[in-house]
């Protein structure tokens, strides 16, 4: 047996499809959970098959995504400068993060709207696959942030204004000794985080949107799925709508045309499909 008849024993015998996920980096996700637990991939496929704890386990090792807050800074120094602001007249500004994980580019991108007054108007929905992720991206609680420099981001990404570190406190309560920060609860008013697989189920709501992140998500899809994907943002987007996506991302092919480069975003080009 092979990892790719394990995929599709997954795909035949359970909620989760990877069969498109690319191959190098599925493999080597797998080859982990097997190295860890000491399993062949018969006996991975054997648990698997029989323990569900087990199976939300390896699909966590599938689909575990590494986040931090601001991560970029040229990115969100340009949605702070340049762009959210075109969004002011609106009366509601609707935005999906997808593949969304512990949440902490959610909350990343509801503190500039906070700076820029735009929070109460924002109606945000965030999903994942990862029930987990989920679950710690709801209590908005980490650990090891200050150590890992995450006040020094906030500097780089509001260094125009020179009050990061003022700005951090503002929106995170702080256990220096634990190192611990907690997101404020009035930051979590306007969030949905809901369980969505990207690639088998239908959107789990029906509004259009503004914006669309799914950063550092396309690259473990194969480019067959990664077509499949943009083109569900294309669509769930208005007119004139951004998608927002990872630093080592881009949109190639047939989607060149349906978006135009704004600096680091892309912004959607079909003039056919009208505000409702």
């Amino acid at each position: 047996m092979t990892y790719k008849d394990y995929l599709q024993v997954l795909k035949e015998h359970t909620p989760y499809d990877f069969s498109e996920y690319s191959d190098n980096s599925i493999n080597r996700r797998i080859q982990k959970v097997m190295q860890d637990h000491k399993l062949t991939i018969q006996e991975l496929e054997a648990r698997t098959l029989t323990d569900k704890r087990f199976l939300e386990e390896v699909v966590e090792a599938i689909t575990v995504n590494t986040t931090e807050f601001f991560r970029d800074p040229e990115l969100w120094r340009f949605l702070l400068n340049k762009h959210l602001l075109t969004y002011q007249n609106n009366g509601v500004v609707n935005i999906w993060h997808a593949g969304c994980s512990t949440g902490q580019e959610v909350y990343s991108l509801m503190i500039l709207l906070g700076e820029l007054g735009l929070l109460d108007k924002a109606r945000i929905y965030a999903t994942d696959i990862s029930q987990n992720a989920l679950d710690i991206a709801k209590k908005g609680i980490y650990h090891h942030q200050i150590e890992r420099g995450c006040i020094d981001s906030f500097t780089e990404v509001f260094k125009d204004q020179k009050r990061g570190e003022q700005i951090f406190f503002k929106y995170f309560d702080v256990d220096a000794r634990a190192d611990i920060i907690s997101v404020k609860d009035f930051l979590k008013g306007n969030i949905r985080f809901m369980r969505h697989d990207l690639v088998k189920h239908d959107l789990p709501f029906f509004n259009k949107m503004d914006i669309v992140f799914c950063r550092n998500v396309l690259i473990y899809f194969n480019a067959r799925l990664q077509s499949r994907i943009v083109q569900r943002f294309f669509d769930v987007l208005f007119s004139k709508g951004t998608l927002i996506l990872g630093a080592h991302e881009g949109l190639s092919g047939f989607f060149k045309t349906k978006f135009e480069r704004m600096g680091p975003v892309y912004k959607k080009n079909n003039l056919f499909h009208f505000r409702c």
